[in-house]
């Protein structure tokens, strides 16, 4: 679904047809359409326990996490936000690394939007939030829905505090390290590349 703002410049993805008032040419898809009131119709009637069940497994995993493990941060306001998911600063890791520790123990996380997926930058939005690209590139987003268990959050949150805690033992950042706040992150992919000082595990910044 579409929505634009009267007397919006609006340039149509698909052309070649009025239909849509010029926005969309082509047939309608009618079974899409079906489908979409069927999907909302769904969301509706789930609304209640995502605000209320689903919120209370959210706000147990984010407040344990926070609790356990140290050097921790919240992204963003505790209220107002959405019910099901949070974002998480994890300092002195790479969030690749986490995603891929976490996956082998078979749980998925992400460390960003879907519509940025396999870029290695830090996140826009955290970054205009006003954390440092080091930290940015630190964060996990936990999304939960109405078919997670507190079983699975349990799991989850047996299996991140050994993880985080492997992955800040071999990084060369840590609260003794002098470039805690300005880490070169080009510097040292050079020198790890010409083999001195070579570092193991993952580069944070």
């Amino acid at each position: 679904m579409l929505y634009v703002k009267r007397r919006a410049k609006y340039q149509p993805y698909i052309i070649g047809g009025h239909q849509e008032r010029g926005r969309r040419g082509g047939t309608e898809n009618v079974a899409y359409i079906v489908a979409f009131g069927r999907a909302a119709e769904l969301a509706m009637a789930k609304l209640d326990e995502e605000n209320t069940r689903v919120r209370s497994l959210r706000d147990r995993l984010e407040n344990t996490i926070l609790a356990t493990i140290p050097d921790t941060l919240r992204n963003g306001a505790k209220e107002p936000r959405l019910p099901n998911t949070t974002n998480i600063a994890f300092d002195f890791v790479e969030a690749e690394a986490v995603l891929m520790l976490l996956d082998q123990a078979g749980i998925c996380v992400s460390s960003g939007s879907a519509c940025t997926t396999g870029s290695l930058d830090p996140s826009h939005v955290l970054l205009a939030m006003g954390l440092s690209p080091r930290r940015a590139r630190g964060c996990i987003r936990f999304s939960l829905g109405i078919y997670n268990t507190n079983e699975e959050v349990d799991y989850l949150l047996k299996h991140l505090p050994p993880i985080i805690a492997r992955l800040r033992a071999i990084s060369p950042l840590n609260h003794d390290h002098p470039e805690n706040d300005h880490y070169d992150l080009e510097t040292a992919r050079t020198t790890r590349a010409q083999g001195h000082g070579a570092m193991e595990g993952p580069i944070s910044t």
